[in-house]
């Protein structure tokens, strides 16, 4: 038992550089209490004294603001950051050395008996705010993205984000094609970064690649044109400026005020 509290308090150490020492973790950290409370729950559980396992459950999510329901099964080096919010529902299953930040629920969508919840395996990381929900799997060392809502099977070593959850990927490196028709339509490309796996970035990247290839198109008809003794005028794109899109405000009117829009000036 000591050796199941030394794990936890050096996964705390290990994960946490606000942690200074063991003293620190075991009188200050509400995701070690909450989880000390539910190791006792737990075995009471397991033993059929699951009244007692309740109330014990019960005065942990008041003394700490995390509830884990004494059901629900959670491996070595379990570390929950903050959590004030956090909800664990009674079939949830976790590995080891997985963290879960503020706010997680790791819920159900099913009000009938059996496996409910999520499955957690090995070294899965749960943003603040995310909600898993449903008696799926998430894979190991696959991260949920803060606030991110996730109804459906994560493969390992995956980074989910958004609402419903998606699986996103590391942006490749941007082409010169790219780079140049992101120039030429007078579009700051701020989202396309290989350090950022961003479905936006990727949406954009797939969205000048096809404007790419239009433009080599519309060139090739040009050509085809003028070869035929046709006029085609001038097929250059006209430059975007940041001006041209932002909203006129009187000068006299003290009350307005200068909104941009270049927000709205989808491609």
């Amino acid at each position: 038992m000591f050796e199941r509290i030394r794990e936890d308090v050096r996964s705390v150490l290990d994960r946490d550089p606000a942690a200074r020492n063991t003293f620190e973790v075991l009188t200050n950290y509400p995701g070690v209490h909450a989880l000390l409370m539910h190791r006792l729950a737990h075995a009471l559980w397991c033993r059929d004294w699951k009244w007692v396992a309740r109330i014990i459950s019960s005065f942990s999510r008041w003394f700490t603001g995390i509830e884990i329901h004494p059901g629900a099964t959670i491996g070595r080096r379990f570390f929950i950051d903050h959590g004030m919010g956090v909800v664990i529902g009674e079939t949830a299953e976790i590995g080891d050395d997985v963290t879960l930040y503020q706010g997680v629920t790791l819920g159900g969508t099913s009000l009938n008996g059996g496996k409910r919840h999520p499955t957690l395996e090995d070294g899965v990381v749960c943003g603040a705010g995310a909600k898993v929900l449903g008696p799926f799997t998430v894979g190991k060392e696959a991260k949920v993205g803060s606030n991110a809502v996730v109804v459906k099977p994560v493969p390992a070593g995956a980074t989910v984000v958004g609402i419903p959850g998606r699986i996103v990927r590391r942006q490749p490196v941007v082409g010169d094609a790219q780079q140049e028709v992101a120039q030429k339509i007078g579009f700051d490309a701020y989202a396309i970064t290989r350090e950022m796996p961003d479905p936006t970035a990727h949406a954009i990247n797939a969205m000048l690649d096809h404007i790419k290839a239009v433009d080599a198109r519309f060139e090739a008809l040009c050509c085809t044109l003028k070869e035929k003794g046709v006029d085609c005028g001038d097929i250059s794109l006209p430059e975007l400026r940041r001006e041209d899109f932002e909203s006129v405000t009187s000068a006299d009117d003290s009350e307005a005020t200068k909104e941009s829009s270049l927000d709205s000036a989808s491609l």
